[in-house]
């Protein structure tokens, strides 16, 4: 390990079942079982990720809202305590600094949650941004331990172990319950397209992680009945990208806007000013010119980043973003910007994979039947 490498309240664990790789500067798991099958154990029952890379900053103060609602897209005045919603923050380009979730604790206390590798670059916008605004703006990662329970028995795996009943916390709300004894916050949240949680763990710092390791044990041993199993960074880019959902510094960066990433409904045009909001206004005037599209092989072969896309005439479209072999498709799949005038659901393009093209279609997101998978699904589990 380097200097520089970082590690969760949960590295010992991992380093003893967990194939690790480095990822946004942290040693994480990679896989434990297998990228297959601890994708359709989420997909078809549960899993737990650990995700205490990601950052968590607390934003209070009496202005705690008029700054947010200045500094992202969203509107948080929306949001009561114990409320949840997605959104971006952009440059004054209007391209997308990150995407999160941000949380209403309290009326003047809110928390953001955002992606590993922005950990720094957030929080110093945050603190650049926010002179003339009465706030306090902390970074809390390294005291807070975060999990993630995904799956369509989530729920059931955690009510075994919760004294709060969590029936009654709907999606992108939150509450507060214990968990084996251990106190959290818990979120209907999460990044797989599946429903589940996301867990809080305030008392397990870095230095004493005690909870955190008493809490992952106790999930997955009251997750023994439905299948449960630990997974890695590897199923959740899969599960991730087959629910069309986006990964910051492949699918969307400071270039894209979050009109362009089909991300337009986290911009509330009608808040007085956000940053970027005369960049991103004008453009929705004048319409796009690209936009984010999911492809489906149709031939075989796997879409990776960078892989070049050609219309039927031989013209190159764009390039692959994310690509990846669906464990419930069994096939490649991908995300890519494309102009509008090649965007429609059905188009045909060739994927350029090493010396030759394979015939992909545009589709819609998510890439599976939404009644028989994610959070959606009309099928019973």
């Amino acid at each position: 390990m380097t200097e520089k490498t970082r590690r969760t309240q949960l590295y010992k664990v991992h380093r003893q079942t967990a194939k690790l790789t480095v990822f946004a500067g942290f040693e994480m798991p990679l896989l434990y079982k297998g990228i297959i099958p601890e994708h359709l154990a989420v997909r078809n029952s549960v899993g737990i990720f650990d995700i205490s890379h990601m950052g968590r900053v607390i934003i209070q103060g009496v202005d705690s809202e008029r700054f947010l609602n200045y500094a992202i897209t969203n509107d948080v005045s929306r949001l009561s305590p114990n409320g949840a919603q997605y959104s971006v923050m952009c440059n004054e380009k209007g391209g997308i600094i990150d995407d999160f979730v941000i949380y209403r604790l309290e009326n003047e206390k809110f928390m953001m949650v955002s992606n590993a590798t922005n950990r720094e670059k957030d929080y110093n916008w945050l603190v650049k941004n926010a002179e003339g605004f009465d706030v306090k703006i902390e970074d809390v990662s390294d005291g807070v331990a975060m999990f993630a329970i995904q799956g369509p028995t989530a729920e059931k795996t955690l009510q075994k172990i919760s004294t709060a009943d969590l029936n009654k916390i709907a999606r992108f709300n939150c509450g507060h319950s214990r968990l084996a004894d251990v106190k959290v916050f818990i979120s209907r949240t999460g990044y797989t397209g599946e429903d589940g949680f996301e867990i809080f763990i305030w008392d397990a710092s870095l230095t004493k992680p005690d909870n955190a390791v008493k809490l992952w044990n106790a999930i997955l041993e009251a997750g023994k009945t439905f299948g449960i199993e630990p997974c890695g960074l590897g199923a959740r880019d899969t599960l991730r990208l087959e629910a069309g959902m986006c990964l910051y510094g492949n699918d969307i960066d400071e270039n894209t806007t979050p009109l362009e990433a089909r991300l337009g409904f986290v911009v509330k045009f009608q808040k007085d000013n956000f940053i970027g909001k005369e960049v991103l206004l004008k453009q929705k005037n004048e319409g796009i010119k690209r936009k984010r599209v999911g492809i489906q092989m149709i031939e075989q072969g796997i879409p990776r980043p960078n892989f070049e896309i050609y219309n039927g005439e031989g013209e190159k479209i764009g390039h692959i973003t994310s690509g990846t072999f669906s464990p419930l498709l069994k096939c490649g799949i991908g995300m890519a910007y494309v102009p509008i005038s090649q965007a429609q659901e059905g188009n045909i393009v060739n994927v350029k994979m090493r010396n030759k093209l394979a015939k992909g279609k545009i589709v819609s997101f998510p890439f599976y039947n939404a009644e028989k998978y994610g959070y959606k699904r009309k099928t019973a589990t």
